[in-house]
């Protein structure tokens, strides 16, 4: 004999099951989320006790020039990072996606660096990167060059130093992505492709590309979003320097409200952050995605 619930008894199941993870994705998520934006509407001292001052900290922030500088900092990143790191992602998907000989152990060499931790990953570029006992600087040296580079010390610099740390740490998830939409692709469209004469590049423009469009928006978000929140790279490497020329928002962010003590102003810059982000998300879909 089956036992029967009827469609409220089914709901009411449902949500009990639901409830533990509410609870904690209340407590750890939807709370903070709601406590920073009240927080951005008062100053908090050091004592943690808040006085309601408006939009103060919002005109505060506006006025504050190092907040437009960290904020184009963090433009600026994200406009070399994520093209960089999805053409670079698509690429070793296409490598391993092939049927040659070692895919498999260059999968696993491409996805390892993803696995460690962002001090890890800081501390080796670190030991690469600097000068006189750096391993590059050592190795062009033995090339030939004779100046010695200070990578992590001219702004230009030190930004493809973070790019090319940020690309060695996270293109394996991208890469991971890509492989499994072009796992997606039926071999049989490439084989007719073939039949008719098309080569390798036409397979990619007219196959391959249009095939990946749903997998390239996911990444493309995704991507944006995590160049957005750029700050251990930064940190770790260099400090946000030379100066603060590659000090990013979120690292500012830090700075004001656990440095300076000014959680309200420090709140109000990350409410801008979440907003400037949701935006570039929904320009992004708007873009790849078409009317159908």
């Amino acid at each position: 004999m089956k036992l029967r619930l009827g469609s409220k008894g089914e709901n009411i199941a449902g949500y009990l099951f639901l409830l533990p993870f509410l609870i904690i994705y209340s407590m750890f998520m939807l709370y903070p989320i709601v406590r920073g934006f009240v927080t951005s509407f008062h100053k908090v001292s050091i004592s943690m006790e808040s006085t309601f001052t408006g939009l103060s900290n919002y005109a505060e922030m506006i006025r504050d020039k190092y907040f437009w500088e960290a904020l184009w900092n963090t433009f600026y990143f994200v406009l070399i990072s994520t093209p960089t790191l999805i053409i670079v992602g698509l690429s070793l998907a296409l490598i391993v996606n092939a049927n040659l000989k070692g895919t498999t152990f260059l999968r696993s060499v491409y996805f390892l660096p993803f696995v460690l931790s962002i001090s890890v990953i800081s501390s080796i570029w670190v030991f690469i990167l600097q000068p006189y006992t750096g391993l590059l600087n050592t190795f062009l040296h033995k090339m030939g060059v004779v100046s010695e580079i200070f990578w992590l010390d001219e702004p230009t610099l030190a930004w493809i130093s973070i790019l090319i740390a940020t690309v060695w740490w996270t293109v394996g998830f991208n890469m991971v992505l890509f492989l499994a939409g072009l796992q997606e692709i039926p071999e049989d469209l490439y084989e007719a492709a073939r039949i008719d004469g098309a080569g390798a590049w036409r397979q990619l423009v007219s196959i391959t590309l249009p095939s990946l469009k749903n997998v390239m928006l996911l990444t493309v978000v995704l991507q944006t979003i995590s160049s957005f929140k750029l700050f251990g790279q930064t940190y770790l490497m260099t400090k946000g320097g030379p100066g603060t020329s590659t000090r990013t928002l979120v690292q500012y962010i830090y700075e004001k409200g656990f440095i300076e003590r000014d959680m309200g102003t420090a709140s109000a810059m990350s409410y801008v952050l979440f907003v400037v982000t949701i935006i570039f998300a929904l320009i992004q879909f708007k873009f790849f995605t078409n009317k159908d």
